[in-house]
């Protein structure tokens, strides 16, 4: 068997049809570039769903990882042991965030920090009942799955977790409905798998004030949008609306996985009584990632990256223009390209893979086509694939 047959036997599938049948088959990867076995040359136009941020292999973050792996890679991580790694990079992520966003509790993911943010708001209110909206995506376990706001992707997995409610994103009225039984409400304030929804400011800003009023936790799910994707380091930034809890992953590692839930110190010690451990898990705060997460946090904000991201989002705007284009919504660099059908949006997102762009679609938006691309992608590199989506918008318009 060669490797394609022997992937798609042993490595356990999760689609009928991976990469839309074009065998991807990387060997390097080195900033935005990925190069296959065969030595073609791809631009990672997502950033392997906006995880690789500041591009593959960054020489900061190999040199991390290189220098932490021969100290130690893994101590006990339930919080008992004072590891250098996990409070140099705590103290400098909280020193970009609001006071009251000033511990960090480590994860190995998003849908782990979500649980995390579940567990808290259940212990700290005694209340049961989670709010998240309609088209959300928070993740694939037990608990992230039952806030997801699609029905699809949850029903053959019934029953999962009671007591959840989904409302409307952006619609004010829906609000009301956040009472005195509401533990916490979930949200993204950039829906990403909707297809790039931006929050309402003002939106935003009373669901802030209805969580206040009823003592619910409000938790910003910016495992998509954050570290500085959205044109600032954290979305929230944007609304001038500062949440309980802020959920991060994908783009904190540098490539690693690692995730965290950010919330007061007040709320996490929640964590170390009724029950002693109430959260834990084996490998979050794991010493090479967390050491990679903090060099990666370092060229964002020596680089200037959500910068950076405004200017990809003011090139794609200017360049991506074509009258098969149905609408272009860009938050930063996270971007949804929209065709008036799944089956067109697919037809040039395989085009463009097969020459040299690699990109996807979203899970609740399957006309829409994913831009995501590293932070600090060259000049040179956004044009390119920029010119090779076009030509081949143009090459698939000539054939629907």
């Amino acid at each position: 068997m060669n490797q394609r047959e022997l992937f798609l036997r042993h490595v356990a599938q999760t689609s009928d049809e991976p990469m839309l049948g074009v065998d991807i088959n990387i060997v390097k990867a080195e900033g935005s570039s990925l190069t296959d076995v065969n030595g073609k040359t791809y631009i990672d136009f997502i950033s392997g769903i906006s995880v690789s941020s500041i591009g593959h292999c960054h020489p900061k973050v190999v040199k991390a990882i290189q220098e932490q792996s021969e100290r130690f890679m893994h101590l006990m991580v339930y919080g008992e042991y004072n590891q250098k790694p996990q409070v140099e990079y705590a103290t400098l992520l909280c020193s970009q965030l609001p006071e009251q966003l000033n511990s960090v509790y480590f994860t190995t993911g998003g849908s782990e920090a979500v649980e995390a943010a579940v567990k808290l708001a259940k212990r700290v209110t005694g209340r049961s009942e989670i709010i998240s909206f309609q088209n959300a995506y928070h993740g694939s376990t037990q608990g992230a799955l039952s806030l997801m706001g699609d029905e699809y992707f949850k029903n053959s997995f019934r029953p999962l977790i009671p007591g959840g409610r989904l409302l409307r994103f952006n619609i004010m009225q829906d609000l009301e409905l956040i009472s005195e039984q509401t533990a916490a409400v979930v949200i993204e304030p950039i829906q990403g798998e909707a297809g790039v929804k931006k929050g309402d400011s003002f939106f935003l800003q009373k669901l802030r004030e209805r969580c206040t009023e009823t003592n619910t936790l409000l938790v910003f799910d910016e495992i998509q949008s954050g570290f500085g994707r959205s044109g600032r380091l954290f979305a929230f930034q944007l609304f001038d609306v500062i949440p309980d809890v802020l959920l991060i992953a994908k783009g904190m590692g540098g490539g690693l996985p690692i995730g965290a839930m950010v919330a007061s110190t007040e709320l996490t010690r929640q964590f170390t009584i009724y029950p002693v451990l109430g959260h834990i898990n084996t490998f979050g705060g794991n010493a090479v990632c967390v050491a990679a997460a903090k060099a990666s946090l370092d060229v964002i904000l020596q680089e200037q990256l959500p910068e950076k991201a405004l200017w990809i989002e003011n090139t794609v705007r200017e360049k991506l223009k074509h009258p098969f284009i149905k609408d272009l919504r860009m938050v930063g660099a996270l971007g949804a390209l929209e065709f008036a059908s799944e089956a067109i949006n697919k037809a040039v997102i395989k085009a463009c893979i097969e020459n040299g762009v690699i990109s996807d679609w979203f899970l609740f938006c399957p006309c829409a086509m994913r831009i995501a691309p590293p932070l600090n992608i060259s000049e040179k590199d956004l044009n390119k694939a920029l010119e090779i989506v076009l030509k081949q918008i143009e090459r698939v318009s000539k054939t629907k």
